[in-house]
């Protein structure tokens, strides 16, 4: 009996009101505590807020020294690419279709502008930089994507437009091993059906 009158003193002890009526402020509520209002206090100068320190210029935004990049920030290889592609036909086909034409299922289903297809001199001469800028910060009616697409796959997004831009303008000499222009012949000596 003692013991349960004990246990129910050190419980009723560790229990206070007082530790949930404390002075706090909640998120975004008002304060007169200071002079502006808010409770909501602005970062410290030079400060960076934690997984926000983006010190690789052109990685985080396809520029250097305020001039687009020529080059990819890192090695293109068949994973990058199947990621561009993955990514590309989320966010990026519905307006530019799978080829990169521009002629996605939101055109063809009456929004009046159209995007430009990657396949025009501009565009296969703009510089990686200026696609991952697109991409960011949107361009025209393309909103932007930034909150949707991590770098690393805006990145990888622009190396599979890259991909598409080469697969309709590449020449024999761009294939390896080979000139695509001559179809293989099956064993049997039977011409390989032509794809249409």
């Amino acid at each position: 009996m003692v013991a349960i009158l004990c246990v129910s003193v050190i419980g009723v002890g560790a229990c206070r009101q007082d530790m949930h009526n404390q002075p706090k402020y909640r998120g975004l509520r008002p304060s007169t505590f200071f002079g502006d209002g808010s409770s909501a206090r602005p970062l410290v100068e030079g400060t960076v807020a934690r997984g926000t320190l983006h010190d690789d210029e052109a990685f985080f935004t396809g520029k250097m020294d305020k001039v687009t990049v020529k080059e990819l920030p890192f090695p293109v290889d068949e994973a990058v690419l199947n990621r561009g592609q993955e990514r590309y036909n989320i966010y990026c086909s519905p307006c530019h279709d799978k080829t990169g034409s521009g002629n996605g299922m939101v055109i063809q289903r009456g929004f009046k502008r159209q995007p430009p297809s990657y396949h025009i001199d501009r565009l296969r001469q703009a510089d990686v930089g200026y696609f991952f800028d697109v991409i960011t910060n949107g361009f025209g009616a393309m909103p932007d994507y930034k909150a949707q697409i991590a770098p690393r796959d805006r990145w990888a997004i622009v190396a599979y437009i890259r991909a598409l831009q080469l697969s309709q303008h590449a020449a024999a000499s761009d294939v390896p091993g080979g000139d695509p222009t001559k179809v293989p012949q099956p064993a049997g000596g039977e011409r390989a059906p032509e794809k249409h």
